[in-house]
């Protein structure tokens, strides 16, 4: 579930579309390359994205979509050398990276003893998707993300409550909360519900974030400097590039810490 660009066909710099925004210094149509998108495949400014205005590359994460459809949906065969099939391949792109990202929560769900009771139906999610991203481009191509993830919500949801009731206290419900900007420095939030939550530009600074619920959360030039998320559920490196943080930041084992901190 990690990105490869390097057995990667610079799909995400093909198939998506940006506007120039702070996020971006141009707009780019989707199908179109990126002007900065070498032969290779290959960034020209990887090494300086955010000092070129393109902060938001970094922050972009495909669990490994990329490399899956560039070298096994279509066994190496790239969009340059088969035009034909460019328009497909980006939308099966699409579909697959949701589906990874998808694969990633069950891994994460798996990986907590105490959601043992749903195991087995995470297992079987987890066995059914996983099968899916192996299937034929044609297929892929016709797939609904949101079908399935409406299959699984329901056993995250479960997970993270059966996690999140090992944490003793009483713990705050801040589901889909508009956060943004909020003075959060040292807030005790272990276990907290903070799902799909604004947390744009908030102060964590020392937070505790253990084992909070942080799917889907907002996390866009939040300060993480000093702040502990260790065990958290659902956490995702997209979440984690988009914030800012520091070397007292706690993240789980499976995340890395970003470059520009």
């Amino acid at each position: 579930m990690r990105a490869d660009c390097r057995n990667c066909f610079g799909l995400c710099c093909v198939a998506l579309p940006f506007t120039a925004s702070a996020d971006f210094a141009v707009d780019k149509a989707a199908g179109t390359p990126c002007h900065n998108l070498q032969r290779d495949f290959g960034c020209g400014i990887h090494s300086r994205l955010r000092e070129s205005g393109y902060p938001g590359c970094t922050t972009y994460d495909c669990f490994g979509a990329g490399q899956r459809v560039s070298q096994h949906t279509y066994a190496g065969r790239d969009w340059r050398q088969e035009p034909d099939t460019a328009r497909q391949m980006f939308e099966v792109f699409a579909r697959q990276r949701q589906l990874h990202e998808l694969l990633w929560y069950l891994a994460d769900a798996l990986d907590r003893p105490a959601a043992g009771a749903v195991h087995p139906e995470l297992r079987a999610a987890r066995d059914r998707i996983d099968s899916l991203t192996l299937a034929p481009a044609e297929r892929l191509a016709d797939v609904d993300p949101a079908e399935h993830r409406a299959q699984v919500n329901p056993l995250l949801l479960r997970t993270s409550e059966l996690v999140r009731a090992q944490v003793p206290g009483r713990k705050r419900r801040r589901r889909g909360a508009d956060l943004a900007g909020a003075r959060l420095r040292g807030a005790g939030l272990r276990g907290a519900d903070l799902r799909g939550a604004y947390l744009i530009a908030a102060d964590l600074r020392a937070a505790d974030l253990r084992t909070a619920d942080l799917l889907g959360a907002d996390f866009r030039n939040a300060d993480l400097a000093g702040a502990d998320l260790t065990d958290s559920l659902f956490l995702t490196q997209a979440q984690v590039n988009a914030a800012r943080g520091d070397a007292d930041t706690r993240l789980p084992e499976a995340l890395a810490r970003p470059g520009h901190w």
